[in-house]
């Protein structure tokens, strides 16, 4: 599974993010944490169709989008993302 957080250099709450994803990672040993900055990858910022930073998406091991979060989500938030991102049968 992947966590993708899309940043900018602007942007306040990306901190808080940051800090959210660490502390649903200790709970997702298995999980990739990519960070992409929209100044430095605007192309990229592009291709995921990012609005406003901070953005958190969750994709499963296929790829497939499962959770999209604008602004800064709860470690609950992002857990449940992960749940859905797991194999069936692996929750």
């Amino acid at each position: 599974m992947e966590l993708t957080l899309v940043t900018s250099a602007f942007c306040g709450a990306c901190s808080r993010t940051r800090a959210v994803l660490a502390d649903a990672a200790r709970f997702l040993p298995d999980a990739t944490i990519t960070e992409i900055d929209v100044a430095q990858d605007p192309e990229a910022a592009e291709s995921l169709d990012i609005r406003f930073t901070p953005t958190v998406i969750v994709r499963d091991a296929a790829g497939v989008q499962v959770f999209r979060a604008e602004g800064v989500p709860t470690v609950p938030q992002v857990l449940a993302a992960a749940v859905k991102a797991l194999p069936e049968g692996a929750a």
